[in-house]
């Protein structure tokens, strides 16, 4: 594996389905604690473009109404799987679907509404992003 020399710039995606419930995902890569779709921006790519492509990797869904939340830094977290440095650009987006075709990142999957959401063991971040979320909606 090559040794990181920068910070990665990655994309998360807060998806909702039309009854308002927002997509989590539980990874092996959070140690068992449930996150967003997301990851790294490619070179050339728009952060947009990134987003769709993630979740629809990692998700089968096709996202669009795609709207800023907030960014976050991670630094060496000892929560996450491996040693990483990264910038996070979290956004909101919708799905018409519901349908989910989970990639080798995720274990399962759950549907639950935003509030609910904070009940659940979720990694640091995504309970940052989706109290931002809430701020805003």
């Amino acid at each position: 594996m090559k040794k990181q020399t920068y910070p990665k710039c990655t994309v998360g995606a807060l998806v909702f389905n039309r009854k308002g419930e927002v997509l989590l995902l539980k990874s092996h890569k959070w140690k068992g604690k449930y996150t967003i779709p997301g990851g790294h921006v490619e070179l050339g790519e728009w952060m947009e473009s990134a987003l769709k492509r993630e979740v629809r990797e990692e998700t089968g869904l096709r996202v669009r109404s795609v709207k800023y939340i907030c960014f976050q830094e991670f630094v060496y977290d000892k929560l996450y799987w491996k040693k990483s440095h990264c910038i996070f650009f979290d956004f909101s987006c919708r799905t018409k679907s519901r349908k989910v075709k989970l990639n080798h990142e995720a274990e399962e999957y759950v549907w639950i509404k935003p509030k609910a959401a904070l009940k659940l063991p979720i990694n640091p971040y995504l309970r940052r992003t989706i109290k931002e979320y809430l701020k805003s909606d």
